[in-house]
């Protein structure tokens, strides 16, 4: 049976970039996506990477046009090119013209993963802002994204929140810590430097490499500690 679908929301957290690169993992592995972005979400993208997407709308021509400009601009940033490797923008676009990629308009509710009937193996919010993380841990469900949050929570699924903010308020560790009570994930945007950081391109890589772990998706975009006991970073 095919794995069954992921669920990636995009808010306006800083740090594209690491919502960028998760696409293209996600999709490179061959795993469907259901995709939404919030309207803070795309201007982040705008400020950060400096394109207008409108993937508010799910048009399939639309749809693949704007992802090949969020993951192209994302590997200008990164110093990369299309080629090279499963986790590329190459290989995603391949799973895009295959049909994994679909996209939600973040207010319309009447999509199915708003329902709990429908099957996930999971839901990332990456990055996750403050708001929305006030939001799940509120149960507001004031747009599809906290809604399909909260869908996650009821079902027992697992549920990943990537702030990036800082330094945080008593508030935010507060809504932290009871969604963490809940059982969500909370996985800051906090690369390490114990892999033989070389580039702004090792550091993205950690944090995607860590959410694929907590999905149980099998990456290979780091040097993990067990393949290498005694890099030159961790030397005194």
């Amino acid at each position: 049976m095919p794995a069954k679908p992921i669920v990636l929301a995009i808010t306006g957290g800083s740090g594209a970039v690491y919502a960028a690169r998760l696409v293209q993992a996600l999709l490179g592995s061959g795993r469907a996506v259901h995709l939404t972005i919030s309207g803070s979400g795309a201007a982040v993208i705008r400020q950060e990477l400096g394109i207008d997407i409108d993937v508010l709308t799910p048009d399939d021509s639309m749809t693949f046009q704007n992802m090949e400009r969020f993951l192209e601009a994302s590997d200008r940033l990164l110093g990369m090119d299309r080629r090279g490797g499963w986790v590329s923008t190459q290989a995603a676009m391949e799973a895009v013209s295959a049909g994994l990629l679909t996209v939600h308009h973040y207010k319309d509710y009447f999509t199915p993963i708003a329902s709990g009937s429908f099957l996930t193996s999971g839901m990332v919010i990456c990055p996750c802002s403050g708001s929305t993380l006030s939001g799940i841990a509120h149960a507001a469900s004031q747009n599809l994204i906290q809604r399909t949050a909260d869908v996650h929570l009821k079902e027992h699924r697992k549920l990943i929140v990537v702030p990036r903010e800082t330094p945080l308020s008593v508030l935010q560790l507060e809504n932290m810590h009871r969604l963490a009570q809940a059982g969500v994930i909370v996985l800051p945007a906090s690369p390490g430097w114990y892999h033989g950081v070389q580039s702004l391109l090792d550091l993205v890589d950690f944090v995607v490499s860590r959410i694929l772990d907590q999905l149980g998706i099998e990456n290979a975009q780091i040097h993990r500690w067990e393949e290498d006991a005694a890099p030159a970073t961790r030397q005194r």
